[in-house]
């Protein structure tokens, strides 16, 4: 989403921060340059011209510090002012010992009954006994679209029925509390195609009964600009403590999430990142200004590491990496996503790649298919994989021998490169100032 913004970006702070010192017209012609960026990534236009005006003001006079020069210095402002704009610290629902009642409100079609799968499945492996309450009795097939959820959670969920008053619902969950004990509630609300007043009647309704502790809006991110106006109408009719930004993943323009802090005043707890019950991440403000200006997100990096549950891997000489250690370095990568998604938390490597690069999954499918249809001593030599070995591999896999051979060549040229790392590093990794050698080419499979 925020690809084509941070590009301008960076191409904009790239030639900025080559310079030792900056004039003050140098300095207007890159804040007019960032505000242009902002105004077409659809950012609102009063969150872009207070952006530039505050780095504007700090960047003139401003004084270099320790090794900063002054074009790194006003890298470092726009930095800053972008995670300020994106919410400053990362805040997260408030969360008692008992008795969290969440609310999740918003329009229909952005996500709202999937998202309260997804804080289910997030808190649920938090240790927290989850209930969820479909209340939505508007939309067809709602309640049973979230006990599906529920199921695959692992949940309880009430629903409510038809024409069931506010006042019979409360009655009814706080009898279902009494025999199976629950220390958040979630309540996914009804919906609607555009905001009239019988939906905010209802919802006000509901809310003064059940006394929610947190209501959040569920906002879709691809409407731009509209997404604000609905929060607005949301946050003065029943109060709004947080957003959630939904389809976050997609290629619309990103300028709803980032002028939502400034416009509604509330903070974006979470993020949804996929369609799956996984695809829900906490929104930091910091990591996602770094992912935008290309600085990687290290943190995200690791967590997503952690919650893959990797296991560490035998430390091997380069001529020692055979295709069984490939296949177990693929699989524990895909354990963290998509593969180009996680190219982009690598500091640097959002601008190293080429434009319109993209990881093809199904390649390493293929790849994975490959490899498992060999023989455990093919896998660990593959020099023995001759003529005959490779058109029954590629029978056994689905592929054609040309396919064997683009897999073994490319397992060769990592070899090659692997030694030649350790050659320029003495065996050390790559020391300050040297420069890793140019990359093998990627089969055309493995490109879109």
């Amino acid at each position: 989403m925020f690809e084509a913004l941070g590009n301008k970006l960076q191409d904009i702070l790239d030639r900025v921060g080559r310079e030792s010192k900056l004039t003050d017209a140098q300095v207007k012609t890159a804040m007019r340059e960032i505000r242009m960026a902002l105004l077409e990534a659809d950012v609102n236009f009063n969150v872009a011209k207070d952006f530039v005006a505050k780095v504007s003001e700090k960047a003139v006079g401003q004084e270099v510090t320790g090794s900063l020069t002054g074009g790194q210095t006003v890298v470092k402002l726009v930095h800053d002012e972008l995670i300020e704009t994106l919410g400053g610290e990362a805040k997260q629902p408030t969360l008692k010992t008992d008795g969290n009642v969440w609310f999740m409100v918003g329009l229909q079609g952005a996500g709202k009954t999937t998202s309260t799968g997804k804080l289910a499945a997030h808190y649920k492996s938090k240790g927290r006994r989850v209930l969820l309450v479909a209340a939505d009795t508007q939309r067809p097939a709602a309640r049973d679209q979230l006990e599906v959820l529920a199921k695959q959670v692992g949940v309880p969920v009430l629903k409510v029925n038809d024409g069931e008053t506010p006042q019979e619902t409360k009655r009814r969950l706080d009898e279902y509390l009494k025999t199976d004990y629950r220390d958040l509630v979630i309540v996914d609300t009804a919906g609607r195609l555009q905001i009239d007043e019988a939906l905010m009647d209802q919802l006000a309704n509901l809310q003064t009964e059940l006394k929610p502790t947190e209501t959040l809006l569920v906002v879709d991110a691809m409407t731009g600009q509209e997404a604000l106006n609905v929060a607005r109408v949301f946050d003065e009719r029943v109060n709004l403590s947080g957003l959630i930004i939904t389809k976050m993943d997609g290629d619309a323009r990103g300028g709803a999430a980032l002028s939502a802090r400034s416009v509604t005043g509330h903070p974006i707890y979470f993020a949804g990142t996929s369609e799956k019950l996984t695809g829900l991440e906490p929104f930091y403000p910091d990591r996602v200004a770094g992912r935008i200006l290309g600085m990687g997100d290290v943190l995200g990096l690791i967590e997503r590491a952690q919650q893959a549950d990797l296991k560490a891997m035998e430390v091997k000489k380069p001529g020692d990496f055979d295709l069984e250690d490939l296949l177990l370095q693929l699989r524990q990568i895909r354990k963290m996503g998509p593969l180009g998604d996680l190219l982009k938390l690598i500091p640097g490597m959002s601008r190293a790649l080429p434009e319109g690069f993209n990881v093809d999954e199904k390649q390493i499918q293929r790849i994975d298919a490959m490899i498992s249809s060999m023989t455990v001593k093919e896998r660990r030599n593959p020099k023995i994989i001759d003529g005959k070995r490779r058109k029954r591999i590629a029978a056994g896999s689905g592929h054609t021998v040309q396919d064997i051979n683009r897999l073994l060549k490319m397992h060769e040229q990592m070899k090659d490169m692997m030694k030649m790392l350790q050659r320029m590093s003495g065996g050390k990794g790559l020391g300050p100032g040297m420069k890793p050698p140019k990359m093998p080419p990627m089969p055309p499979q493995m490109k879109r």
